[in-house]
């Protein structure tokens, strides 16, 4: 069994456009993403142990923010998760695991959370 360094970027609030009814096609739709990804990682972790042994946080919030194609309409959020995974597994080999949970916040009526979670593994 490998060890494997979860590292984990939640609640980030982004706009996007996605949906399929006609009231959700025209202006972007708040989303709630958090991303879980496991990478590879070194024997141990000393005090001196480098950056580079793990990943940037930031890395993880551009995927789901920065990284994202600007007036591109994702009909599913399906797809838009599909997009970060692959951000993720192509910007590092280190990455075995991506998931991501994507929660539509306009569609809840009462705080309850609506949406999917999707897990990628590198192949």
């Amino acid at each position: 069994m490998n060890d494997r360094l979860q590292l984990e970027v939640h609640d980030i609030e982004v706009p996007v456009l996605t949906g399929i009814y006609s009231e959700e096609t025209h202006l972007p739709q708040p989303l709630r993403i958090s991303l879980t990804v496991d990478l590879t990682c070194p024997d141990r972790f000393e005090p001196d142990t480098p950056l580079s042994a793990s990943k940037n946080y930031l890395d993880l919030k551009h995927a789901a923010t920065t990284a994202l194609p600007q007036g591109v309409h994702f009909t599913l959020v399906e797809a838009l998760a599909e997009h970060i995974c692959d951000t993720l597994l192509l910007q590092d080999e280190r990455v075995q695991r991506v998931e991501v949970k994507i929660v539509k916040l306009a569609i809840a009526e009462a705080g309850e959370s609506i949406g999917i979670t999707l897990v990628r593994y590198r192949r």
